[in-house]
Formats: C-alpha cells, sequence, structure tokens
C-alpha cells in the first residue's frame, strides 16, 4: 500500500520544524545566507519547501493550491509556515487522494508550464522539488556552523555526539 503524500510531506516538515528550532536556539544567522551567491537564501528554501508540499498535496486531492508564505523572514515566520502547512496537509481527509495517480496536476516549473498524471507528478517533480529545497535549509545551516546532523534530517539515524566518519571515534 503506497504511503499517502501527507504521511511523507508532514514528516519531513516536522524534521524542518525542529531544525529551525535548533538552529534558532544555536543563535546560527543564518536567514540571508546562501551557498551560492545566485542561488536562494535559507529563509526561501524554507518557504519553498513548505510550498512544495503543498503544490503537491492539493493538487493531488483535487483542492486548489494554498500557500501560507508571508511575512517578515523571520525564524518565527517561517516556523508558523511550516506547522500552517502541517495543519492544512493533514487535514485533507485521505479520501480526496482516491484516483490521484491519474489526476492531471498541473504547475509552474520555472517557466515552464506542466501537466503530468498524478503518480508522474509527486514522484518525477514535486518529490524531487521538495526534498532539493529541504536539502538546502540543511546545507546553508551546516555551512554556517548550525550544530544539526543527519538525524534531524531524517529522523531516524542516530550517532554519538561528536561522531564524524572522518575521524576517528576516541
Amino acid at each position: 500500500m503506497p504511503i499517502s503524500p501527507t504521511v511523507i510531506f508532514n514528516h519531513s516538515l516536522l524534521q524542518l520544524r525542529g531544525m529551525l528550532q535548533k538552529i534558532e536556539a544555536g543563535g546560527s544567522d543564518v536567514l540571508a545566507a546562501r551557498l551560492h551567491e545566485d542561488m536562494l537564501p535559507f529563509a526561501s528554501h524554507v518557504r519553498a519547501t513548505a510550498n512544495f508540499a503543498l503544490r503537491g498535496c492539493c493538487p493531488l486531492a483535487g483542492l486548489d493550491t494554498v500557500s501560507f508564505d508571508g511575512g517578515e523572514p523571520s525564524f518565527a515566520g517561517l516556523a508558523r509556515q511550516v506547522d500552517d502547512t502541517m495543519d492544512h496537509i493533514a487535514a485533507i481527509p485521505p479520501e480526496r487522494f482516491d484516483g490521484s495517480a491519474e489526476r492531471l496536476c498541473r504547475d509552474r516549473a520555472g517557466f515552464a508550464d506542466i501537466a503530468l498524471p498524478g503518480d508522474e507528478y509527486l514522484n518525477l517533480y514535486i518529490l524531487p522539488n521538495f526534498y532539493f529545497h529541504f536539502s538546502m535549509v540543511y546545507a546553508i545551516a551546516r555551512s554556517q556552523g548550525a550544530a544539526i546532523g543527519k538525524q534531524d534530517f531524517d529522523g531516524y539515524h542516530l550517532y554519538a555526539p561528536g561522531f564524524s566518519f572522518e575521524r576517528p571515534t576516541p
């Protein structure tokens, strides 16, 4: 049985929410940080991650796409957007996804208009973009010294404090 899109997105959005808390508590100044000058800043990647969850779930459920994007790009504002996104997609009744594999979903990918059957839309467009932006959040935060690790990203890995694949364990 396939996993519901709401379960997939809410799992990772919950991890994102936890990372935001740890990054803010650690005092990392990452909101405007970028990996490269022509790439989006941290705050925009957080927003895009949340928006791709909605851009996936809403059309697959046959609903108009909503966005909770807006306001000042502060940790509080980003956390609120992630929370609102999780609440919204968790409230979509599971039966709304019946037949979603064949449902034609439309979106704009950069400057291209796309229309794909639901299974292709989710697996070949939405999920890669969702995880791209989610990964950029992680990468930018780590590049700025945030104390987060793989366990914060996926919620499954567990390593001892100070563990590194690059250094032998004392």
